[in-house]
């Protein structure tokens, strides 16, 4: 490790519960590299294991249809960390990861990682609790895909996206705002009916525009578009 890393693992939320001695020992027995923005870090069915921590920036967490459609699962940023999945069942990745900005991550092999569950029952607390949430999106995902139509699946994704706006009480903001092809992948569906979705939002003031930024006026509304049917509207935005 250089010097500027040498505290870089402290900052990974998973570790918070080690001592500084602690995280000094794992940190000698791990490495370290950069990636640039859409830099492959992982390919789907590659025989690695290594657990990858984010110190800087964010990576997709995607996977491909048949046609080459990217599906994105998830975005992991600066403190998270991915590919437990294979250090734990010795199976190939189940999925690539790619950079989504410049990044430092910082990985340890299979069997550190399987030493840190042994031994420190707080961290593999906290690893069950993730790969509890996974179930649960997933689980969500597959009820959204099985009964929502593709306009419906954008409203929930940026209601998922979105937080409430410091700046401005009572609204919320996506900041930054991925881009329409992200929001494409998260919602199974083409980046052609993201934009449309949000320029009927913008033109009903639901949503506004703004550079990288999506702020939700009306959330309560939004709220009900995603929850009710109506086919017409569906339809007329699905062209």
């Amino acid at each position: 490790m250089t010097e500027i890393d040498d505290r870089a693992l402290a900052k990974i939320n998973l570790f918070d519960s080690l001592t500084p001695e602690e995280v000094e020992k794992l940190q000698r027995r791990s490495a370290w590299r950069r990636f640039v923005p859409n830099e492959q870090i992982l390919d789907r069915m590659s025989a690695n294991q290594e657990v990858f921590f984010v110190v800087e920036g964010a990576v997709r967490v995607v996977n491909y249809s048949l046609t080459g459609r990217e599906v994105a699962y998830a975005t992991v940023r600066a403190g998270g960390y991915f590919g437990e999945l294979a250090a734990i069942d010795g199976e190939p990745r189940s999925a690539s990861v790619v950079a989504t900005e410049d990044c430092l991550l910082i990985k340890l092999p299979p069997n550190v990682f399987i030493e840190l569950l042994q031994s420190y029952p707080q961290i593999s607390l906290e690893v069950m609790r993730r790969l509890t949430q996974i179930v649960r999106r997933c689980d969500n995902r597959i009820m959204d895909l099985s009964t929502l139509t593709a306009i419906r699946r954008v409203y929930i994704e940026l209601l998922r996206l979105c937080e409430p706006d410091a700046a401005s009480p009572g609204d919320f903001v996506i900041r930054p705002l991925p881009t329409h092809s992200d929001i494409a992948a998260r919602a199974s569906t083409t980046r052609e009916t993201v934009g449309r979705v949000i320029g009927q939002l913008a033109g009903d003031e639901i949503v506004e525009r703004k550079p990288r930024t999506l702020f939700i006026r009306d959330r309560d509304r939004l709220e009900l578009l995603a929850e009710t049917i109506d086919l017409e509207r569906d339809e007329e935005l699905a062209r």
